[in-house]
């Protein structure tokens, strides 16, 4: 990997500015995103801010950005975005912070590497590769299989990244235990004051871990009622964790050395401490695989392609946006995705 050819990359700053996206989503609720646009030398780079919550976004909208133009390199760009003041009042969660920071910087990273007219495998010195991906959906309440069977119509070899909640009873949870594809289970056990949080069940816990014996089983809660359920090292080794991972120090914090972490680009904040994360586990033999946050726009194709340099073959959660309709179109990308065959800056187009 190239380091001291990222860091010293010109990135010159012209103008900013700012688009704002919108669409319903299969889970519920309205996404909305900003996107940065960053304009020099003749040359447009684009960043994907997936703070969640609405209000910040029309905020950033209303009142805008510091002012972020200037000559630097994206090491600088790095570190000028992160001392700066992003949100005109502090946003909900500290998290969002980390993904402004992310979308601020993969726009940078965009346009540093146009104007270098080079594209970021080839910085890194890694090659694009086809990714294979999952869909991942929840199954509604009551919980039924009608979105899988939906999906399945459209792409039959589809591979799914489910959501399991205490309303998944024991004859939804056989059914599923013989459907074959179901490659990761979220337990979702680390959210605190969100729509998706899981409390910890141990019936819950054992009934998933006997019924999808070659399965992720992605963040539980560890509870003095549920720990014992992890203690063997094959459980172990089918674990990983997801919202907990925000630096290459939480890694290194969590109960056991992991096996697998689903990397979400956005919850770093910086591109460096995605590329020193990803070094680590390459080191360490821990596997990966991309996680999205229903990004809408140029957001989505740069975590496919950090999925087609690091981790291709894995069940990556970063299916095309069109998976995460209310309403899936009759024709669905299939996996995996092809690479671009002219890649040009940190886009996957």
């Amino acid at each position: 990997m190239q380091a001291d050819q990222l860091a010293a990359l010109p990135v010159p700053v012209e103008t900013v500015t700012t688009e704002r996206h919108e669409r319903d989503t299969s889970s519920g609720f309205t996404r909305v995103t900003t996107e940065f646009v960053l304009s020099g030398d003749g040359e447009t780079g684009r960043g994907e801010d997936v703070t969640y919550e609405a209000a910040a976004h029309d905020e950033l909208a209303a009142e805008g950005l510091p002012d972020l133009t200037g000559e630097y390199t994206f090491a600088e760009f790095s570190a000028t975005v992160e001392e700066a003041s992003l949100f005109p009042t502090p946003p909900e969660r500290p998290v969002s912070r980390n993904y402004r920071q992310w979308g601020l910087e993969a726009a940078a990273l965009d346009l540093g590497l146009r104007v270098a007219d080079t594209d970021f495998a080839s910085l890194v010195g890694h090659t694009y590769e086809p990714v294979r991906f999952v869909a991942s959906t929840r199954l509604g309440d009551p919980p039924t299989t009608d979105r899988l069977d939906a999906l399945r119509r459209r792409v039959p070899d589809i591979e799914f990244k489910l959501d399991p909640t205490p309303g998944w009873g024991e004859r939804l949870i056989k059914t599923l235990g013989e459907t074959r594809g179901i490659r990761v289970l979220d337990l979702k056990g680390h959210y605190e004051g969100t729509d998706v949080d899981v409390p910890a069940d141990r019936a819950l816990y054992e009934r998933i871990l006997n019924a999808f014996p070659n399965s992720i089983i992605e963040d539980p809660a560890l509870t003095e009622e549920t720990r014992p359920l992890f203690e063997a090292d094959h459980v172990r080794n089918r674990v990983s964790w997801d919202e907990p991972i925000e630096s290459l120090a939480d890694v290194k914090t969590l109960p056991w050395e992991p096996s697998w972490l689903n990397i979400k680009p956005s919850r770093f904040g910086s591109l460096q401490s995605v590329l020193e994360t990803l070094a680590y586990c390459g080191e360490q033999g821990i596997r990966c695989y991309g996680g999205g946050q229903f990004e809408l726009s140029v957001g989505r194709g740069q975590i496919q392609a950090l999925a087609s340099l690091f981790y291709p073959e894995n069940p990556n959660d970063v299916a095309p946006g069109a998976y995460n309709d209310p309403e899936p179109g009759e024709t669905l990308p299939a996996s995996p995705l092809d690479p671009p065959s002219e890649p040009t800056g940190f886009r996957w187009e």
